[in-house]
Order: C-alpha cells, then structure tokens, then sequence
C-alpha cells in the first residue's frame, strides 16, 4: 500500500546530523527536574536490587565526561550497567542505545521542520536580538511549547515503532512502570531532556536484564504517548504539525499528526474463515456485517477517511448478543473472513485483533495498558481493522459492580473513552464489535456506546433447521434432502426484509403499551413530532433510554439509507472503485443513496428500543434473583442462631 502523496521527507542527512549532539545527550544529560521528585536515594525494584550505578563502560567517554555523568545522568552507562557482569554493552543493549540516539535525531529533525514551517525560526532569532513585541513573546512562547509537544511525541512514537517487534519475549515479563511525571514542555530541549532523565531512573529502577530493558524502554514510550494525548488538547500551535504528514523512509516510519505508527507483528491471521452461506438465520446481523465489511473497504488511505463517515451511518462500533450458540463466532469468523479476502485483493494490510479475558492482568494499570494496545493496533490509520471484545461482560467490569475485578475496571474506562470520548477520531478505517451471552451484564453506559445492535438469535424457522443440519452434517451421508428447497430461506434480501417488518411494532410489552399510545394510523401520518413525542414516553418508562441512544438511532436509519449492496465487481476489480480518489468514491456512493421513510425510523426506533428492554429486564430479573438469594440467607442465619441459642 502506497503512503499519502503528501508526505513530507525527513531527509537522511539532516537525521544523521544530528547524531552527534544525540550520543552526547545521551552519555551525559544535565536536567533539573521540575516535576518528579530528584531523590537520588537508592530504589529497590521489582527484581530486589538496589542501585545508582554509572561506570566506565562507553567507549570514547573522557574521564571528566564520566565524572559529569555520574553526578548528572548517563543515560548510555544506565543501560550498559543492566547486566553488571559484563564490562562491554551486550547487542541488545546497544541496539536499545542505537535506537534512543536515531529517535532523539528524528525528534529533533522534526522539531527543526516545524520550526520552518512556523514562525518559530525567525521568533528566535528576533528573540535573541531583543526585538520581540508583546504579542510575538506571546506567539513565541506558544510555539516553543507546541515544538515541545511534538518533539517528545515523536520521540516516544518512534521508539514504540521501532521496538514493537524487537525481542518479543520481553512481553511475558510482569514491569508495571509508573505514569510519566517529569513532561516538561517549555521547549524541545527541555522535553526531550525530561523525558531522558525520567526513563534513566525507570530502567535504573526496573531492569536487570535485557528482555527486562526492551520491556522498560517500550512501555516506558506507550506510558508517554498516553500523557501527551491528553496534554495536547487545547494547545495553540500546533494546526501546521496536524495538518502534515512526515515520513523517514529509511525506517518506513510516519508521523500523521498524533496517530500512533504501527508497525505490526509480522503474523499472519490464524482463523477458519466461515462464507456468508454458512451463517444460518441471523439475518439482519448477516445483512449489517455484509454491508460493514464493504463501508470499511471504502476508506480513502490517502485522505485517511472513509465518505460513509460523511454520509453517515457507519458502523464504529456494534454490540451482538444472544444465547450460547446462537452463532457470535460464525459472525466473527465471517466478517473477518470477507475483509481478509477484500484487503488481499486490494492489496491493503489487515489487521485483526481481540481482547480477552487473558487481558486482564492482576498488576495495576496493566489491564488498561493492554486494552490501549489493543485500540491502539486496529486504530491504526494505514491499515483495515477489525477488533472484538468477546465475553466482554468478563472482560469489562460493570462500574459499583464490587465483584469487578480492578483490572476489569481499567478496561472498561478505556473501551469508553476510546469508542465515544472528548479524543475519539472515527477515520472509517476500522470497526470494533463486543459480544456477549449476558449483555444485561455489561456496563449501561459501555454498551450504550455501540452505535448498532446485532441481534444474534441464530436459526428460527423450520426451514433454518433444516439448512444448519445439512449444513453441519456434510456430504459423507446419502439421506434424501425431502421436499425442502435448500438454503432458499436465507436468501438475504427477502429475509431482511422480513426481519426489519417484524419490527414495525415493538415486541417488549411494556413498550408495545406506549407504542400503541403515541402512534396510531398508517406510516404516512407519522410526523417528527409525533416520533419525537414516542421517544420521549420511552424514556419516561426507561430513563436510561438517553440522547445517545437517539443518536444511535438515527445512525441505524442513516445506515438504512444506505441499503444497496455494493456491486461485487468493485471488491473483485480495485481500479472501479477501491483504488478511486475520495471525490469519487463519495459520488460514486451519493448516487446509490436511498430517502428515509417513517417506516424506517419506527422500525429501527422499535429495534433499538427492544434489546433496551430486553437488556434491562434481564438485569433486573438478575438483580432480584439475587436479593432475594441474600434474603434466603439472611433468613436460614437467623433460625441456625436461635437454635443456637
């Protein structure tokens, strides 16, 4: 896959030239800390040493420099000393030191091109010469912290690119390094200094060995990344960095505002694809998941965005629920099968990814640290995601839930910040589905953040039972099929649209009663007002029944609108319409757009409004079961004690 045109080179020669002031920082950083604390005092780690050790291990390091660097910080020396027995830095160590230097070096190249791009340049030579105004001191400053920024965020996305798939054995490690602290970010020199000085005394503190310092040094970059997305929100300067792209060829890394580069493990997708016949009943999920897998094929790399973001109704995020074995995984196995397919095609990079139970680590802030891999790896904007939470009424914790493990609740407060929060950019570029057997059971407002719901209640006709047990039973059998039109019943278009009509009244008997009192007559006579005042009695029998569900709602019936099928020939043949500019893709699509209707606004009002019900009344019912299972005890420890007594 080409990058975007727009990509600004960062030549190899200005990168290099920086090489030299880089080893120096590195062999001996003089920093005043600000904001951490500069207690020098020895700090046991995890491992059970002890130590503040600067030796004579770098080659060319003048004596008087090693007597700077040990009342100072020698980054370079920290590292060398992890293994104390070696006097010579071992491979991995100085490819850890090699890598800092060419980080520093990137960071600092693109300081100096944002400096060009700004006034920044010309502010500091007029500052040196004294002529700076009240308002340019102003400016100046700004930029001087907008250059910060962008300096350490590129120095922290570099080192988790280049170290992502660098010894992986480190993962298996249990290091919980602290939050950040020391983020200066009244210059470049001084960020980047900070941020050299606080990862010295985490790898001082943390690593004993080499698997432990690649360990270190790449969360230690994650950790930063983390900080500065929330430092950089409202901060003047910064339009000219966002709205560029910059690449350095030499190590395929790119900087797109503050997306994270990734690299990606170089593993290829184990899974047994399943075909959309072999999915049996589940019919409006089918349907959406068809449609989904062709929306995400529309996103523009060059852009980095998708028209039906746009236009409207697309799926970012979707919750499918229903009983064991009603068909989650065939689904799974099906969208992800079809986007594998269509990106092998196009010759676009895939990348699915799931978030387990096996996520949830008993170490504080791991669990959070994980999940924000996860949306991290299928966000990334220079390939097509795919993430699902499976079981995630396991994974996530249901907030004053106390039998929540802590882990559960770091994930939780991630999955929500990232699908719906103050920073979440929906690029169109990927989709993330949670299932569950229990959705009662997941947090209201978490799952009030999937956009759409995927009723998946598997086969129901006679005719789908038929279909699943040929199916299933293959061909080594000579039973006579009967009279039975195979898999004629799951024919998409007309069994859709027998789902979406089984909606047209709510099923749910407490909202069939308001239904039935706020609308009345044909389709035709329905007016906003009215639908408006149907979903105002809704909430007042459901108040969880909130703003955000009207918006998912009108997603639904934008998503409606879109109900035409992409012509397969624009999957099979790129040059029709994948490889197409952004301007014709999204005309190419406004053609084929079709009016909303009445019918479709109750019907997916109805739809959504259902599994509302459906869920609340599944927590309820669970929530009763089990006071009056306290009750019984209550009860049974009461006889026991005058007996007793």
């Amino acid at each position: 896959m080409t990058q975007p045109q727009q990509a600004m080179q960062l030549k190899e020669e200005d990168i290099r030239g920086h090489y030299e002031a880089a080893f120096h920082t590195l062999s001996a950083l003089s920093h005043r800390p600000q904001f951490a604390s500069a207690d020098d005092e020895p700090q046991t780690s995890r491992g059970g040493f002890s130590r503040r050790r600067f030796r004579n291990t770098i080659p060319g390091m003048s004596p008087v420099t090693q007597s700077a660097a040990s009342s100072q910080a020698g980054l370079a020396n920290t590292i060398a000393s992890v293994t104390p027995d070696d006097p010579l830095p071992t491979e991995v160590q100085s490819h850890i030191i090699r890598v800092l230097r060419r980080g520093l070096a990137v960071a600092n190249t693109l300081i100096d091109t944002f400096g060009d791009q700004t006034p920044l340049n010309s502010l500091k030579r007029e500052n040196t010469q004294g002529h700076l105004g009240d308002l340019q001191r102003k400016e100046f400053g700004e930029l001087l912290n907008a250059s910060g920024l962008v300096g350490l965020f590129t120095f922290a996305s570099y080192l988790q690119y280049v170290l992502s798939d660098y010894l992986t054995e480190a993962d298996n490690l249990s290091i919980t390094l602290p939050d950040p602290e020391e983020i200066v970010l009244d210059n470049p020199i001084d960020a980047l200094n900070g941020a050299l000085w606080e990862l010295d005394r985490f790898i001082d503190d943390h690593a004993d060995s080499d698997e432990a310092l690649v360990k270190v040094v790449r969360d230690y970059a994650t950790r930063l990344i983390d900080a500065l997305h929330i430092r950089r929100h409202g901060m003047p300067g910064l339009e000219p960095f966002l709205s560029a792209t910059y690449r350095v060829e030499a190590d395929t890394f790119t900087v797109d505002g503050f997306e994270v580069s990734q690299r990606g493990r170089a593993t290829q997708l184990v899974m047994s694809f399943k075909k959309p016949e072999e999915v049996i009943g589940n019919h409006i999920a089918k349907y959406q998941a068809l449609k989904l897998a062709k929306m995400l094929m529309a996103y523009d790399f060059t852009q980095k965005k998708n028209p039906f973001v746009d236009l409207g109704g697309f799926i970012f995020t979707f919750m499918g629920d229903g009983k064991p074995g009603t068909g989650k995984t065939t689904l799974i196995q099906m969208l992800a099968g079809l986007l594998n397919d269509y990106c092998e095609v196009a010759g676009y990079t895939f990348r699915y990814e799931n978030l387990s139970t096996d996520n949830v680590d008993s170490f504080q802030g791991k669990s959070g640290q994980n999940a924000k891999q996860f949306i991290r790896n299928v966000t990334d904007p220079n390939i097509i995601g795919f993430g699902t939470i499976d079981d995630i009424d396991q994974v996530a914790g249901k907030r004053g839930d106390r039998q929540s493990s802590a882990g559960q609740q770091e994930i939780t407060a991630v999955l929500m910040e990232s699908f719906a929060g103050a920073s979440t950019v929906v690029r169109g570029n990927c989709t993330f589905g949670m299932f569950s057997n229990y959705p009662e059971q997941v947090d209201d407002a978490l799952r009030q953040r999937a956009g759409a719901r995927f009723l998946i209640d598997g086969p129901q006709s006679r005719e789908d039972y038929i279909d699943i047990l040929n199916l299933l039973l293959g061909k080594n059998h000579d039973i006579p099929l009967g009279d039975h039109e195979l898999y004629a019943n799951q024919a998409i278009q007309g069994a859709v649209q027998r789902s979406f009509e089984a909606h047209n009244r709510p099923t749910a008997p407490a909202l069939a009663d308001v239904f039935d009192r706020m609308l009345t007559g044909p389709a035709s006579h329905v007016t906003i007002a009215s639908l408006g005042g149907y979903l105002k009695a809704i909430q007042e029998v459901d108040e969880r029944f909130t703003g955000r569900a009207i918006k998912n709602i009108t997603d639904a019936v934008k998503l409606r609108a879109m109900d035409f099928e992409l012509p397969d020939d624009w999957m099979e043949h790129p040059d029709q319409f994948l490889h197409r500019d952004y301007d014709t893709k999204l005309s190419m699509l406004s053609e084929l757009m079709t009016p909303i209707t009445p019918e479709m606004v109750i019907q997916e009002i109805n739809r959504y409004a259902d599994s509302e019900f459906r869920y609340a009344g599944a927590s309820d019912e669970a929530e009763i079961t089990e006071r009056v299972r306290q009750i019984k005890w209550q009860l049974e420890a009461e006889r026991r004690l005058r007996q007793g007594e």
